[in-house]
This record gives structure tokens, C-alpha cells and sequence, in this order.
């Protein structure tokens, strides 16, 4: 069984990113590029959930 966990290995600040995409098996910097792109559109609401999954995501 897979678990949503921040990554290890592949974090360029907190881990949320890399995690999301290895439990997606998709590329890291496709998640970051649309969570750029959501946050800029969001006026920072995704910024406020990357906070929030950093705090509430365990580590690899």
C-alpha cells in the first residue's frame, strides 16, 4: 500500500512536491510547474495548503 509522504530525496524546499509526485508516479517538476501555476490563479490559497501539507504530511 502506498502512502502520500514527503520526499526524502527529491525536495527543493519542504518535500510536499516530490512526495505528491512520487505517490502519482509522475514527474517532480510537472507537480511543482501546476502548483505554480495554481497558486499564482489561487491567489496564494495553494500556498496556504503546501503550508498546511508540510506540516501535516510524515516523512519518507
Amino acid at each position: 500500500m502506498k502512502r502520500l509522504t514527503k520526499s526524502a530525496h527529491d525536495k527543493i524546499l519542504l518535500g510536499v512536491c516530490g512526495g505528491i509526485a512520487e505517490y502519482l508516479g509522475w514527474d517532480a517538476t510537472i507537480v511543482r510547474i501546476i502548483f505554480v501555476f495554481a497558486a499564482i490563479l489561487g491567489v496564494g490559497t495553494f500556498v496556504l495548503l503546501y503550508l498546511v501539507l508540510a506540516i501535516i504530511m510524515p516523512r519518507a
